[in-house]
């Protein structure tokens, strides 16, 4: 099956409030002498919606590993394959999208890390609001993982079948990353010469887990 592209509608975080708020305004017409036909329908499918939105908003709550957007918060627990630099003449380097968005994490990160450090590739990420599944960069030679943006576009077209192939095994590719800039505004970019080797990996192959 292809990776999907965004999230299904009923996935979207902001769905369940917008149903609910489209339901609010209708009890301005649906009134309590409404006939008993519409008024009870109506007030079942009120309370479903809200009803929905809670249990929404509680799942949401809970922290997974990647999270509902595609950020990690520890290394533990994942299976890493690494996808070190392959020498060839031409190099695969791929600049990080939405950079300029994570300045402050790419900052942290570099002094952490220093401008050279692993990269985690993360399929189905996304930013808030967005139903749009993008490839979250989280940059990993500090403390924690560090979002940094995403795969540009014409990346996240050559390898997200293979990537979310992995990740639906549980596996998360681990690339090399330079952070570019003395200072602010900070630029990444991912050498993704390994990803090619990896990306018909069979089920049993791994590697370094982190």
């Amino acid at each position: 099956m292809p990776a999907p592209r965004s999230k299904p509608l009923l996935a979207w975080e902001p769905f369940p409030f917008l149903v609910v708020v489209v339901l609010l305004v209708l009890t301005g017409f649906v009134r309590p002498d409404a006939p008993p036909w519409l008024l009870w329908p109506f007030l079942v499918i009120l309370v479903a919606a809200i009803t929905w939105l809670i249990v929404g908003v509680v799942r949401g709550a809970r922290r997974s590993n990647p999270d509902q957007w595609g950020d990690l918060a520890t290394l533990d627990g994942l299976e890493l394959l690494d996808a070190p630099r392959v020498e060839r003449e031409v190099r695969a380097v791929a600049p990080v999208a939405d950079a300029h968005r994570h300045q402050a994490a790419i900052e942290l990160a570099r002094l952490q890390g220093g401008p050279e450090q692993p990269a985690v590739l993360v399929p189905r990420a996304s930013r808030w609001l967005s139903r749009r599944y993008r490839i979250g960069v989280q940059l990993v030679g500090g403390d924690r993982p560090r979002h940094a943006g995403f795969l540009s576009a014409a990346a996240d077209d050559r390898w997200r079948e293979p990537l979310d192939g992995l990740r639906a095994s549980g596996r998360y590719v681990r690339v090399p990353a330079l952070v570019t800039g003395a200072s602010r505004p900070y630029g990444v970019e991912l050498d993704l010469s390994g990803v090619e080797r990896l990306s018909d990996a069979a089920p049993g192959d791994a590697g370094d887990t982190g």
